[in-house]
């Protein structure tokens, strides 16, 4: 596998609306082989998502994973659209793979529900809650040209990683 470099901060590719993936185009080797890549490159770089734009592809592919006990399952989803936003708003910590050292509060609803195909091309259809709503989200703004910073309503939460660590830990944050 390949470990994929990551677009940071500052990349055009990162502020780009990606393009919709061929269905005909997923079953390919290469296709494949590209999803495995970002699987391995989200895992080694101890991310628990990954947008194709962070890879500076231009393609409506995300995948994720998180284990643990408010984790979820490894999930991929090619040309997502959110269906359904829950009422209720929650305000989290987020980081990010293309934003070195930092973390701030994004609000953000709750619940989700999120339709695509999966790495087979066949359809997917996704009611989450807790990180995994929230994954979805952030992952899904990749593909918009959205980062977490552009989703802050309170910039003074913005956190250096080592401030973040001394003094936040213990509200949780994911490096989605």
């Amino acid at each position: 596998m390949t470990l994929l470099p990551i677009a940071k901060l500052g990349n055009p590719m990162l502020r780009q609306i990606a393009a919709p993936v061929h269905p005909d185009d997923i079953a390919s080797p290469a296709f494949q082989q590209f999803i495995d890549d970002m699987f391995y490159t989200m895992v080694e770089t101890h991310g628990i998502g990954l947008a194709a734009p962070q890879v500076s592809r231009s393609q409506q592919i995300i995948v994720m994973e998180c284990s643990g006990e408010e984790g979820f399952p490894r999930t991929v989803l090619i040309n997502p659209e959110i269906v359904f936003y829950g009422p209720r708003q929650e305000e989290s910590w987020e980081g990010c793979l293309s934003v070195d050292g930092l973390r701030g509060k994004v609000t953000r609803p709750s619940m989700v529900r999120a339709r695509g195909l999966d790495r087979h091309g066949q359809q997917l259809d996704i009611e989450a809650t807790g990180l995994y709503a929230v994954c979805i989200q952030h992952e899904m703004d990749h593909l918009i040209g959205k980062l977490f910073l552009d989703r802050m309503t309170d910039m003074s939460t913005l956190t250096q990683l080592d401030e973040f660590e001394r003094f936040w830990k213990e509200d949780h944050a994911a490096v989605i």
